[in-house]
C-alpha cells in the first residue's frame, strides 16, 4: 500500500511538472460556467459550441491538477476545489477589467469603437435610425449596437454602455434615468376594419392579442388587466422579439401593447382606448472609469439627448395619449441633419 501511494504521488508530481500553465481565457470561461451552473448555458452566453467549452474546461482542470466541476444531468456543480479557485478567478477577472478600463480611460481621441447594449425595440426603432445624427458630427466613431432583451454586464465589459429597463443595483456602476417608456394597446386600421374597435376591457376578450415575452419585461400584465389567469385562447401570436411584435400588430395580426411613440412612427396604427396603460423606466448604465474616454463620453451624452423628455415628450414621466403625440409638429421629433452640431460633453452626471 505505501508503495502504491508513493507511485501515485510521483505520478502526480510528474503531471504537475508537465502540465501547461493555466490559460487566462480558460479561467474566464470557467467563471462563466460556474455562474451559469451549466456548460451549455455558458456556451450560449459566450457563443461557443458546447464541445469547445468541455474541451477547454478539461484543459484547465489538467493545468490546475484539480477537478473543478461535478457533471450532473441538468448542469454542473462546483467541487470544493472549484469553489476555492472560483474566488481567485473572480479577483483575477476583476483586475483584468480594471486594467482594460484604465487603458481605455487614457484615450482622448474621438475615434474608434463604442459598444452599446440596448433593448431590442429601442435599439431598432429609436436609436439606430438616429445614429446618422451622431455619425455626421463624429465620422470616426464606430458604433457597435447590440439590440437584445438580455442585459449586458458592463462590469465585465460586455458593453461600454447599457440601456435597459431593469435598474442596476451594483454600487460600482453609474446609473442615469433616461426617461420612461409608456406602453399602450394598438391595432392596425386593417384589423379595426375587419374585427371592429374594442370599446372596453370586456371587448378585448373577443379579440386576438399579440403577446411578447422576454427578459426585462414584466410577465402577466395583460392577464391582470383583463382579470384572467392567463391569456391563452385570445393570444393569436406570442414572440420574444420586439420587432416581430411591432410588425405583427402593424400588419393586422392582432392587438398588442406598443410604445406610445409608435403613433408617430406609423400612421397605420390606431390606439385602443380600453383603460390600459403600462410603463417602464429606461436606465443607462456604465462604469465611471469609461466616462473619461472621449469616444464613450460622446456616446453617453448623445444617448441622453436622444432620450430627452424635453425634446421627445413620449419619454416623460407623465402619460401623453398617442393622439396628442400625433398633433406634435414633425420638426420636433423627426431626424434633422441640417442643424446638428459637434457634440460637447460634460463629465458631471445629474
Amino acid at each position: 500500500m505505501p508503495k502504491k501511494l508513493e507511485r501515485h504521488d510521483a505520478n502526480t508530481e510528474q503531471a504537475a511538472e508537465t502540465a501547461p500553465p493555466p490559460d487566462w481565457d480558460d479561467i474566464r470561461l470557467f467563471v462563466t460556467a460556474a455562474e451559469a451552473r451549466s456548460l451549455r448555458k455558458a456556451a450560449e452566453r459566450l457563443r461557443m459550441s458546447s464541445s469547445t467549452i468541455v474541451r477547454r474546461i478539461d484543459k484547465l482542470e489538467y493545468a490546475l491538477q484539480a477537478r473543478l466541476f461535478d457533471r450532473l444531468p441538468d448542469g454542473v456543480e462546483l467541487t470544493p476545489a472549484g469553489l476555492a479557485i472560483l474566488q481567485h478567478a473572480k479577483r483575477m477577472e476583476s483586475s483584468s477589467f480594471e486594467l482594460q478600463r484604465a487603458v481605455q480611460a487614457r484615450d482622448t481621441n474621438p475615434t474608434g469603437l463604442v459598444r452599446v447594449s440596448i433593448t431590442e425595440g429601442l435599439g431598432t426603432y429609436w436609436v439606430a435610425p438616429r445614429l446618422v445624427e451622431l455619425q455626421r458630427t463624429n465620422p470616426k466613431l464606430v458604433i457597435e449596437l447590440k439590440c437584445a432583451m438580455e442585459s449586458a454586464d458592463v462590469l465585465r465589459m460586455e458593453a461600454d454602455i447599457a440601456v435597459q429597463f431593469t435598474r442596476p443595483t451594483n454600487p460600482d456602476l453609474k446609473v442615469t434615468k433616461l426617461g420612461r417608456l409608456h406602453v399602450y394597446p394598438f391595432a392596425s386600421k386593417e384589423y379595426i376594419a375587419t374585427y371592429g374597435m374594442p370599446r372596453s376591457r370586456e371587448d378585448i376578450l373577443n379579440h386576438r392579442l399579440i403577446d411578447q415575452y422576454a427578459p426585462q419585461l414584466e410577465e402577466g400584465v395583460a392577464a391582470r388587466f383583463l382579470g384572467i389567469r392567463n391569456p391563452e385562447g385570445i393570444v393569436g401570436m406570442r414572440t420574444n422579439a420586439s420587432t416581430a411584435h411591432y410588425h405583427a400588430v402593424e400588419k393586422g395580426a392582432g392587438i398588442g401593447g406598443l410604445a406610445t411613440y409608435a403613433a408617430v412612427l406609423s400612421d397605420d396604427l390606431v390606439a385602443i382606448d380600453v383603460g390600459f396603460h403600462h410603463h417602464v423606466d429606461i436606465w443607462m448604465t456604465y462604469h465611471p472609469d469609461v466616462r473619461q474616454s472621449t469616444r464613450v463620453s460622446i456616446m453617453i451624452d448623445w444617448l441622453k439627448e436622444t432620450f430627452s423628455p424635453q425634446r421627445f415628450p413620449w419619454f416623460r414621466d407623465e402619460f401623453i395619449h398617442p393622439r396628442e403625440l400625433r398633433k406634435l409638429p414633425a420638426d420636433s421629433w423627426k431626424i434633422n441633419l441640417v442643424n446638428t452640431q459637434p457634440t460637447i460633453f460634460d463629465t458631471d452626471e445629474p
